[in-house]
């Protein structure tokens, strides 16, 4: 949190070395700081006979006031450290509510503050979130599912880009194959689905770029999926056409022709400048361009995704790019704050540090709930600029459903395609993930193995056989 670029290590640094200390044993513990050439200590005595998580959490709790003190710095998600902050408030909610009947709500900002931390800005999206999760959450069964299809390829890499794709020009000869062994999956996926009795929620088709293919690739692989799954009786089925330079209202028509009843246009900034920066061969107007003719095309539920943070960007260029998407009116607006991934060419090639300040960006947000928005999903990841969050704003009645249901861990995600990761989800909220290969080729030519690897669901719901049938219907 306090130091982005440390390492964790159990052997004591350099003598002149800038180090974090924690050390525990014989009724004490110390935390100590060297920065510098100047080093400052705390020292406590230990309390006897805590928990192992009890003890993990006075020993957090500890090194993090310390740090606080020292560097200025205040976490606005304080102690926690966690990818769904989301779930931990549901779940402190209902423990809360056993412990205590009848205790009035803000109390819990309260006992989130006192014990983590934790901001009252960021509790209340935390909350307002939840709030907003909780109809989607309701409509499930033990037999839910939704389905993820993988299209790891792109027009161009994006710097901060740490998902497994490849360009086009670099892996075109890959495309075809990949897609052939694509349809094998889901067809095999379709049967193990039926054999299991899963009732399929909703199917989302990302990447990479699902658009980097032609139009004719695009519209047989829709094709298979309407062959191998009720399309109609989904509750959502999202294409991510997030790219304009390869979105062409040809695939556009064929997403809607197909099914598709949300899609994502995802600018990530309305700066040409910053475009250029991060690797994008395309321009503002040329998204302006295809959100219309995805309108034109009768797309009436539209993501567009920003990032907050970008290199280049200020706090007044991302309000800048945030009124313009505003002006646009797309059903779901998703704020995401760089996050610096290792397989990222920002860290690979060691970029320049010099980023905006995220959090003032994030303040801007301010603007979606005045505009109608509300937060339906967030969550946080490893290395994001300010330890700050991702979060996804929907009008009313547009809310992302897949979204939420991968991230808050309902029920089992299918997937398909290379770095396809199945988790599985138990009624009694068991998980087991089955991995897929990571790149295309590998994914092409151990096709095999990864159709072995999926048989790992008939025996993950082997245990669950006494479950009603109607539950999947």
């Amino acid at each position: 949190m306090f130091f982005p670029d440390a390492r964790l290590t159990k052997r004591w640094p350099a003598r002149r070395a800038d180090v974090v200390a924690v050390l525990r044993g014989g009724g004490r513990l110390v935390c100590a700081v060297r920065r510098d050439g100047r080093c400052d200590v705390r020292l406590r005595r230990a309390e006897a006979c805590l928990s192992p998580r009890a003890e993990e959490y006075e020993t957090c709790r500890a090194l993090f006031l310390l740090l606080r003190e020292t560097t200025g710095l205040c976490p606005p998600w304080g102690m926690l450290t966690g990818v769904r902050p989301v779930r931990f408030v549901r779940e402190l909610r209902l423990a809360r509510a056993r412990e205590h009947p009848g205790e009035p709500p803000e109390a819990l900002g309260e006992y989130l503050r006192e014990k983590y931390f934790v901001s009252e800005e960021k509790y209340r999206l935390a909350a307002r979130t939840a709030d907003n999760q909780a109809a989607a959450l309701a409509c499930g069964t033990p037999r839910s599912y939704s389905l993820y299809i993988s299209i790891p390829f792109c027009p161009s890499r994006c710097s901060y880009c740490s998902f497994v794709s490849r360009t086009t020009a670099q892996s075109g000869r890959l495309i075809e194959p990949y897609l052939e062994a694509l349809r094998r999956e889901l067809a095999g996926i379709s049967a193990l689905a039926r054999r299991n009795r899963l009732r399929l929620e909703t199917i989302y088709i990302g990447g990479g770029t699902p658009t980097a293919i032609s139009a004719g690739q695009l519209r047989t692989l829709m094709q298979t999926v309407r062959d191998s799954f009720d399309v109609p009786a989904v509750r959502e089925y999202t294409v991510e056409a997030g790219r304009p330079d390869c979105t062409t209202p040809e695939k556009l028509a064929v997403l809607k022709e197909y099914g598709a009843t949300r899609v994502s246009i995802n600018p990530q900034t309305l700066s040409d400048e910053v475009l250029a920066a991060i690797g994008r061969r395309h321009t503002a107007r040329d998204v302006l361009d295809c959100f219309a003719e995805a309108r034109r095309q009768g797309h009436g539920n539209i993501n567009m995704d920003l990032i907050a943070g970008l290199p280049k960007d200020t706090p007044e260029g991302f309000l800048r790019t945030l009124r313009g998407v505003l002006a646009l009116g797309p059903e779901n607006i998703t704020v995401h704050t760089l996050t610096l991934k290792r397989a990222s060419n920002l860290v690979i090639e060691r970029a320049s540090p010099e980023y905006g300040d995220a959090a003032r960006m994030l303040s801007s947000c301010a603007l979606l709930g005045e505009s109608g928005y509300e937060p339906y999903y967030l969550y946080r990841q490893k290395g994001t600029l300010q330890n700050l969050e991702n979060t996804g704003y929907t009008k009313p009645g547009f809310a992302g459903l897949y979204n939420i249901f991968i991230m808050e861990e309902v029920h089992t995600i299918l997937s398909a395609g290379a770095g396809g990761s199945t988790k599985l989800v138990g009624p009694d909220g068991a998980i087991r993930r089955i991995f897929n290969y990571k790149y295309p080729s590998e994914y092409i030519e151990r096709f095999d193995t990864v159709q072995a690897r999926k048989q790992g669901v008939d025996e993950f719901y082997a245990k669950y056989d006494d479950l009603d049938p109607q539950a999947a219907r």
